[in-house]
C-alpha cells in the first residue's frame, strides 16, 4: 500500500477490496450563509440590570451571556457567586428575572457541599430546592468534574430540564478538559467559545469564578490567570480586591454590550452562624454597602513601598487641611482640581482619604461625591469607629411597617436600584430563608429546618 495515501484514499481501497461492507460514516463540514436582512435584531436582556440607568436600561450581566468573576484569594468572588445563585432562586435580582424564581446549576469543584456551600446558601438566603450540584458519572463510578467542551451537551439538556438560569463554575478553570493548554488563546477557546453558545441558545448566565495570577498589573482582567482568552469570550468580567485602606470592592472592568463607567461597589463578608442538627456552621456572606469611589484598579495601583507611604502621609496632610478651609467639606471634583494645582493626583489623593480621616458620599441618584471631615468618635452624627457609612441595603429584620422606612434605608425611589438581601418569606410553605435566625415558628417544609429537628434528615 503507497505510504503516502490519505485516509480518504485508504477507506476507499478497503470498500473495493471487500474489506468493509459500505463506506463509513464522514463528518460533513459546509458553511452556512444567512444574509443580515433576515436575522430580526432585538435589545440586549439584562439578567442583572444597574436600575439607576432605566432610561438607557443598562446593566452589569446580560442573560445569555458568559461572565467571569476574577479576583486574589479570599476576596469574595465565590460569595458573590452564592449571592448571585441566592437572587436568581428567589427572582430578587434587578433585571429581566425578576419576580421569576429560577432554578440554578452549581459546579463546586473546591468546596464542600454539606460543610461549605449549603450552610453559605443558606446564610444568602437562597431557595435550597432550586441549587442543583452537578457531577459527571461514567460506568456507574464515582462523580467527577464536569469536563469542557466535551459535557456541553449533556449539561445543556439537563439545564433545559430544570429551566436554569444560572450556572456556576467554581473555579472556571477546573472544568477546562484535560488536553488543553489554558496558557494558549486558541485552545482555550476551544473550550469557551462553545460554552458561551450555550448561554446564548439556553438563554441562561454562565459565571465563572477565576483567579488573579501573580502579576503586577493594574488592569484586573488582564490579571486572570491563563490566556488572553479568559477575558475576551466573556461578555462581563468584574474584579474582586480587598483595600488595604479597610473594606472590599468590585468594579466591572470588561462589560461589551453595556456601559463601562457603572459605579463600583463597595461590600464586606459578614459572619454568619448557621444552626444544623450537628451544631452550628459558621460561614460567610456578602452585603452590599454601596457604591464605592474607589475602585479595583485603584487598590491593585497601591504599591505600599515606602516613598508611596510617604506621599500618602503629604496627600493625607494636604486634604485634610484643604476641607478645614473649606468648612470640613468639599465636592470630590473641587478636591480632586485643587490637588492638582498643588501637585497630588487623584489616586494619590483617593488612597489619603482613609489616612486624613475622610468619608465619601452621594447625596442622590445623580449627585456628585462629597468628601467630609469623619465626625470625632462620640460626636454627633458619627458614621461609626471603623469610618463606614451605613449601608443603603436594608436587611429584612430591619424593616417595621408601622414605622415606615428603616432607619439609613435609601429614598424610595432609590430602593430599586440597589442589590439587596432578599425579604423573608411571606408563607410558612415557602423555601427557607432568614428563618434559622430568627424567633419565628420552624418552617415545616424547609430542608434545612428538617435538618435541625432530633434524628432530622435534611
Amino acid at each position: 500500500m503507497n505510504e503516502d495515501w490519505t485516509d480518504d484514499q485508504i477507506a476507499d481501497a478497503a470498500i473495493a477490496a471487500g474489506f468493509v461492507d459500505e463506506e463509513p460514516e464522514r463528518p460533513r463540514r459546509r458553511l452556512v450563509l444567512t444574509a443580515a436582512s433576515d436575522i430580526e435584531p432585538e435589545p440586549v436582556v439584562w439578567a442583572w440590570r444597574h436600575e439607576d440607568d432605566l432610561t438607557d436600561g443598562s446593566g452589569r450581566i446580560p442573560l445569555g451571556s458568559l461572565s467571569v468573576a476574577a479576583g486574589r484569594e479570599g476576596t469574595g468572588k465565590s460569595s458573590f457567586g452564592i449571592w448571585l445563585a441566592a437572587m436568581i432562586t428567589r427572582g430578587t435580582l434587578p433585571g429581566s428575572l425578576y419576580g421569576q424564581p429560577r432554578a440554578v446549576i452549581y459546579a463546586a469543584v473546591e468546596d464542600s457541599w454539606k460543610y461549605t456551600l449549603v450552610p453559605r446558601l443558606i446564610a444568602a438566603g437562597a431557595d435550597l430546592t432550586k441549587v442543583f450540584r452537578v457531577e459527571v458519572v461514567e460506568d456507574e463510578q464515582d462523580g467527577t468534574t464536569l469536563s469542557l467542551p466535551v459535557d456541553n451537551s449533556l449539561l445543556e439538556r439537563e439545564m433545559r430540564r430544570v429551566g436554569a438560569a444560572l450556572l456556576v463554575l467554581d473555579p472556571l478553570m477546573s472544568t477546562i478538559g484535560a488536553g488543553i493548554d489554558t496558557h494558549r488563546e486558541r485552545d482555550v477557546r476551544v473550550a469557551l467559545d462553545p460554552l458561551a453558545r450555550l448561554a446564548d441558545r439556553a438563554r441562561c448566565v454562565v459565571l465563572g469564578i477565576a483567579h488573579f495570577n501573580k502579576g503586577a498589573g493594574t488592569d484586573p482582567s488582564s490579571l486572570i490567570t491563563g490566556s488572553g482568552a479568559f477575558k475576551n469570550v466573556p461578555r462581563s468580567v468584574f474584579g474582586f480586591a480587598a483595600d488595604p485602606e479597610g473594606g472590599r470592592v468590585m468594579t466591572q472592568t470588561k462589560n461589551s454590550l453595556g456601559r463601562l463607567d457603572l459605579p463600583s461597589l463597595s461590600y464586606e463578608i459578614e459572619g454568619v452562624e448557621i444552626p444544623t442538627r450537628l451544631g452550628p456552621a459558621h460561614v460567610g456572606r456578602l452585603v452590599w454597602l454601596g457604591e464605592s469611589d474607589r475602585s479595583v484598579t485603584d487598590i491593585l495601583s497601591d504599591r505600599g513601598d515606602p516613598e508611596d507611604q510617604e506621599d500618602r502621609k503629604d496627600a493625607a496632610d494636604w486634604l485634610r487641611g484643604y476641607l478645614v478651609d473649606q468648612g470640613g467639606e468639599a465636592s470630590a471634583v473641587d478636591v480632586f482640581k485643587a490637588g492638582e494645582k498643588d501637585g497630588f493626583r487623584k489616586d494619590a489623593l483617593k488612597r489619603a482619604k482613609r489616612k486624613a480621616g475622610v468619608l465619601s458620599e452621594k447625596s442622590g441618584m445623580d449627585a456628585g461625591w462629597m468628601w467630609r471631615l469623619k465626625p470625632a468618635e462620640g460626636s454627633e452624627g458619627s458614621k461609626g469607629a471603623d469610618g463606614i457609612e451605613p449601608a443603603p441595603f436594608v436587611l429584612p429584620s430591619e424593616h417595621d411597617p408601622a414605622k415606615g422606612a428603616p432607619k439609613g434605608a435609601p429614598p424610595r425611589e432609590l430602593r430599586p436600584s440597589l442589590p439587596s438581601l432578599p425579604s423573608l418569606p411571606s408563607e410558612p410553605d415557602s423555601p427557607h430563608s432568614w428563618w434559622v435566625a430568627s424567633n419565628r415558628p420552624e418552617h415545616p417544609n424547609c430542608l434545612a429546618c428538617r435538618a435541625m429537628r432530633p434524628g432530622g434528615a435534611a
